[in-house]
């Protein structure tokens, strides 16, 4: 048998693994909307920790972090600085956000923000800005996907058609069972992805250096520019790491996705969890990446499209039957954050548009079935997107992150009680000149100074928050003490411990 006939069968065989736990979720699936879209608010550790973990890493972490290795060397291990940033904003914010959601019933990100400062326009703000930046990360997953299939069958598979298939078998499981499909597979795809990157990364450094030692070695001799700041192409300066820490840890934690995470939990305890133990899977996925990087560099110079790396690395120099298994991790990585993000853009579509807007009187089951007809549009916006645009996937992502955190001052606001919260037209006014100066400073005056575009915004957004919170009124003084009162009862009340 062929070796590309060996290694899209296995990644077939994985896919019809994650379409049964669909099946299976389906039937256990209650006919209401909380357990569709928030798993019933009864998310334990272990499912919590691996869904996380999954969805935070996706094909930017498979792909995209072995080409930015392959381009600008050992400067993207600031990747250990917001996985660790990551821990430390979930167990601080992500308990209180879960606090908030469980009180209030909220479930999405609008929904916290709406009630808070009173305003359907924040509620209609906070879910376009979900929706669009994120659609950018399901457009990543997506180039992602039509990659691995695209290589594992040596281009026989176009890269077209492999994104529509696994697109369709991701939105296929999140229609059948909702946020419980998506959970099931992140632990099958969570554990899956790791062991993959791990094995294939040394793999290949023994096939081709015999070790990682070794490795090191020949870039020290060949390519001592990747061992160096701010890198070969100067892209790594203080205000780059700077920028990518803060937008790859609060950006991404702040999107609709992870947030909706943080209100399935069953408890605070689970969110704290989270919080002291994720970095170590996160930050670790680097390790691997980065030999993966590195050897291409040395074995396959000069490549158009570096996101490629690790899978040509693969189909080159390890055996079929390992490049499968491998391969259908990367898969795992890619899909488990894909199913999570459609999800969210499903919730939000459905619960802030939907259900607020056009129909408040929709029945539960009513709910569930626009739901599904939600995940299908996006498919086809996602596909669009997916062929019809080839950017390098971390830089799709940062844009993403730093789009959504542009919510920041008001999510903090909401969480963080203050002796004067910002104000309903200080979010409004702060969102949009941060999205204009997200704009300027990445697309037309890219990164001025070196510092990220997306820190640029988030100071101008804060900055005019701020101003124009002093110069407006204030949110009811009635929701800020039912928000604030209770959050600070279960802060420092015997609830906190909870």
């Amino acid at each position: 048998m062929e070796p590309w006939v060996v290694a899209t069968s296995l990644i077939f065989a994985y896919l019809l693994v994650t379409l049964a736990i669909g099946v299976v979720a389906n039937r256990r699936l209650s006919a209401n909307a909380e357990d569709f879209l928030l798993y019933g608010r009864r998310a334990g550790p272990v499912v919590l920790y691996l869904t996380m973990v999954a969805t935070y890493h996706s094909a930017f972490a498979f792909l995209g972090s072995g080409g930015f290795f392959y381009t600008h060397g050992i400067g993207f291990w600031v990747a250990g600085c917001w996985t660790i940033l990551v821990g430390a904003i979930t167990y601080t914010l992500g308990t209180r956000i879960w606090f908030v959601g469980k009180q209030f019933g909220y479930v999405t990100p609008a929904d916290m923000l709406a009630d808070f400062y009173g305003s359907e326009a924040i509620r209609v703000v906070a879910a376009v800005v979900s929706i669009v930046f994120t659609i950018l990360y399901i457009q990543v997953q997506a180039q992602g996907l039509g990659y691995i299939l695209s290589v594992a069958s040596g281009d026989r598979i176009p890269f077209a058609l492999g994104t529509a298939i696994l697109l369709v078998v991701a939105a296929t499981y999140l229609m059948l069972g909702g946020l419980r499909a998506v959970y099931w597979t992140d632990v099958l795809q969570g554990i899956w992805m790791y062991v993959a990157v791990w094995v294939g990364a040394l793999v290949l450094t023994v096939r081709l250096f015999g070790n990682p030692l070794e490795l090191w070695r020949r870039v020290v001799a060949e390519r001592p520019d990747l061992l160096t700041l701010p890198g070969p192409e100067g892209f790594f300066g203080p205000g780059m790491w700077f920028g990518m820490t803060m937008v790859l840890s609060f950006g991404v934690v702040l999107q609709p996705h992870m947030l909706i995470r943080f209100f399935s939990a069953d408890s605070a305890r689970t969110v704290k969890l989270l919080g002291a133990t994720t970095p170590l899977y996160l930050a670790s996925l680097y390790v691997p990446a980065a030999l993966v990087g590195l050897a291409g560099a040395l074995a396959m110079p000069g490549l158009e499209v570096p996101d490629r790396i690790f899978p040509l690395l693969l189909v080159e120099y390890a055996p079929a039957w390992l490049t499968g298994l491998i391969l259908a991790g990367a898969t795992a990585a890619a899909m488990s954050t894909l199913d999570s993000i459609l999800h969210s853009n499903m919730t939000v579509l459905t619960r802030d548009v939907y259900q607020r807007y056009i129909n408040p009187q929709a029945s539960e089951q009513r709910v569930v079935s626009v739901g599904r007809l939600v995940v299908v549009a996006l498919l086809v916006v996602a596909f669009v997107m997916s062929v019809s645009s080839s950017e390098l996937l971390v830089v799709v992502i940062t844009m993403s992150a730093a789009g959504a955190m542009q919510l920041m001052p008001g999510i903090c606001a909401v969480c963080l009680p203050a002796r004067r919260p910002l104000s309903k037209a200080g979010v409004l006014w702060g969102v949009a000149t941060g999205l204009v100066t997200l704009y300027a400073t990445t697309l037309v005056w890219p990164h001025p100074l070196g510092m990220h575009g997306g820190i640029w915004a988030l100071g101008v957004n804060w900055l005019v928050a701020w101003v124009a919170t002093w110069f407006s009124a204030a949110p009811d003084d009635r929701t800020v003490e039912r928000v604030h009162g209770a959050l600070e009862e279960f802060i420092y009340g015997e609830d906190g411990a909870a």
